[in-house]
C-alpha cells in the first residue's frame, strides 16, 4: 500500500487478548452479522452484489460536499480480521458455520470512488464495493462510520478555508471531541486547508504539521505574594521558545498584556494572541498599538468559538491567523456528512427501495462531472456503469471514480494525504461563484442521473 499517510497509520496493539492485531472487525453493528448468518443459512451469501454510498441531500444550506477519509477506510479494511477475541463476542449469537466464515474472512472484492478531496454532491455516487453479498454486507458501518466522519469535518473546514480567503487556520479542537476523532478530525480538517494542528498523536500518525505555545494557565501560574506577574510568564515562555513565539495576551488586560509582551520579546515578537472579546474592534486596536510599539511584523491571532461565519464576518479586520476549535469537530460546525451505503445490484439484476423519502436508484454508477471551457462546473450526471452518456460539445467531462481496491488489495499509488490536499484547492476554484457563498441555498450544481446513456 502506497497512501502517504496509510502506512503510519497501523494499529500495532498486543494480540495476548486474543485479538486480530489492531482488529477493525467490530467496528459494526451487530445487524450485519445476523444477516451474514441468515444468508449463509439459506444459500443467498455468495451471490455478487453492488453496494453504493451516496447522500441523498447535503446538510441544510450547503453547497456542496468534501470526500475525506478514503485512505483510513482502505487502512481499515485490511484490519478487518475476526480473531479469537472478536469471534468471542461474535459467538454470543452466531452459529457455527457463520463464525468460521469470520474466522477466515479476508475481503476480496473491488472498491471503486472518489479520490480524497473531491467535492461531491447529492446523489454522487463516491464510493462502489463490488463484492459477494457477504463480504459487502459486514463493511457497512465501518465505511460510513469513517467517510461520514471525516466527510463532514472536511466539508466544515473546507468553507473556513474560504472564508479565511488565504491566511492560515490552526486547528485546535482535540478537546471537545472524543480522543480519536480528535485525530481524524485533525487529519480532514489538514486535507481541507488548515495549516496545522494541535492534535499530537496527528502529526504522528498523519504527518500533519503541529503547532502550539501556551495557554491562560501558564499565564496564571506565575502568580505570588504581590499578585499576578504576567511579563514574568511571558519572559519564561520566550526565553523557552524564542522571541518568535506567540503570547497569549488576554488573561488580565489586553492593552496591558500587549505592552508587556513586547517588553519581554522584544520588537520581533512573533506573534500575540487574541481569545476572547469583540475581536473586530480589539484586532484593530492591538494593530495600532503592535505597530507603534514598533512590532509591526507581529502577529495576530484569535481564537475563541470561530466557526465559518465569524471568520467571514472577521475578514477586513487585521487578522492573520484563525485558531478553530469546537465547530470543526462537533456536530454543530461540522453536521453529519448524511451518507448511506445501499445494495443497487444483484447478479447483475438492478435493485432499489421505493419507500417513500428514501428511495434508490438501482443498478451499478458511474459518474461524470461537466465544466465549462472556464473550469467551471455545472453539472454532475451518474450514469449506468458500462454506458456513457452524451456530453455536449461545449462542456468537458471528468470521470470521478477510481479503482481503490482490487482482489482485496489497496490499489498501489493512490494520491495520499498532501495531494487530497491539493487536489480540494484545485477542486474548490471550479465551484461556481455562488456556490463558494455562505449563507443557506442549494447545492452549487445539479444532479442528473442519466438512465438513457449509451451502452
Amino acid at each position: 500500500m502506497t497512501v502517504d499517510d496509510t502506512a503510519r497509520s497501523k494499529n500495532t496493539l498486543s494480540d495476548s487478548s486474543g485479538r486480530a492485531p489492531g482488529s477493525s472487525a467490530l467496528l459494526t453493528d451487530q445487524y450485519e452479522l445476523t444477516m451474514l448468518a441468515a444468508a449463509l443459512r439459506d444459500g443467498t451469501a455468495h451471490r455478487p452484489c453492488v453496494f453504493e454510498v451516496f447522500a441523498r441531500r447535503l446538510p441544510a444550506g450547503r453547497r456542496y460536499g468534501v470526500v475525506a477519509g478514503t485512505a483510513r477506510v482502505l487502512e481499515a479494511l485490511q484490519r478487518f480480521r475476526f480473531g479469537p477475541a472478536e469471534l468471542a463476542v461474535a459467538e454470543r449469537f452466531l452459529d457455527a458455520d457463520t463464525l468460521a466464515w469470520l474466522r477466515d474472512f479476508r475481503f476480496t472484492g473491488e472498491i471503486d470512488g472518489y479520490r480524497e478531496g473531491e467535492l461531491y454532491f447529492p446523489g454522487s455516487p463516491i464510493l462502489t464495493v463490488r463484492a459477494s453479498f457477504a463480504e459487502g454486507v459486514i463493511l457497512e458501518t465501518l465505511i460510513l462510520s469513517i467517510l461520514n466522519h471525516d466527510s463532514a469535518i472536511a466539508s466544515a473546514a473546507a468553507r473556513m478555508v474560504s472564508a479565511a480567503a488565504g491566511r492560515p487556520l490552526i486547528e485546535m479542537g482535540s478537546r471537545r471531541t472524543h480522543e480519536q476523532a480528535a485525530v481524524a478530525a485533525a487529519r480532514a480538517a489538514y486535507l481541507a486547508g488548515f495549516t496545522t494542528t494541535s492534535n499530537m498523536e496527528a502529526a504522528r500518525t498523519y504527518g500533519v504539521p503541529s503547532g502550539g505555545t501556551a495557554a491562560h494557565a501558564f499565564t496564571l501560574l506565575h502568580t505570588g505574594p504581590d499578585g499576578p506577574d504576567e511579563e514574568a510568564a511571558f519572559a519564561a515562555q520566550v526565553a523557552a521558545q524564542g522571541p518568535g513565539t506567540t503570547l497569549l495576551v488576554d488573561t488580565y488586560d489586553i492593552t496591558e498584556g500587549v505592552n508587556r509582551a513586547v517588553r519581554a520579546a522584544g520588537p520581533e515578537l512573533g506573534g500575540v494572541r487574541i481569545d476572547s472579546g469583540d475581536l473586530g474592534i480589539i484586532t484593530r486596536q492591538v494593530r495600532t498599538q503592535l505597530d507603534e510599539l514598533g512590532a509591526r511584523n507581529t502577529k495576530i491571532v484569535v481564537s475563541g468559538d470561530l466557526d465559518e461565519y465569524a471568520i467571514g464576518a472577521l475578514r477586513a479586520e487585521p487578522i492573520d491567523v484563525y485558531g478553530v476549535g469546537t465547530s470543526v469537530v462537533t456536530g454543530s460546525g461540522a453536521p453529519t456528512a448524511g451518507m448511506v451505503y445501499k445494495l443497487v445490484q444483484v447478479d447483475g439484476i438492478p435493485v432499489a427501495k421505493r419507500s417513500s423519502h428514501k428511495e434508490t436508484v438501482g443498478g451499478e454508477k458511474r459518474s461524470l462531472r461537466l465544466a465549462r471551457s472556464t473550469g467551471t462546473i455545472v453539472e454532475e450526471v451518474p450514469y449506468p456503469a458500462g454506458s456513457m452518456p452524451a456530453v455536449p460539445a461545449h462542456l468537458t467531462a471528468t470521470e470521478l471514480q477510481i479503482p481503490l481496491v482490487r482482489g482485496g488489495d489497496t490499489v498501489p499509488g493512490l494520491p495520499g494525504l498532501e495531494q487530497a490536499r491539493t487536489h480540494l484547492q484545485r477542486a474548490m476554484v471550479t465551484l461556481p461563484w455562488e456556490g463558494l457563498g455562505l449563507s443557506h441555498g442549494e447545492p452549487a450544481i445539479a444532479t442528473r442521473f442519466d438512465a438513457q446513456a449509451r451502452r
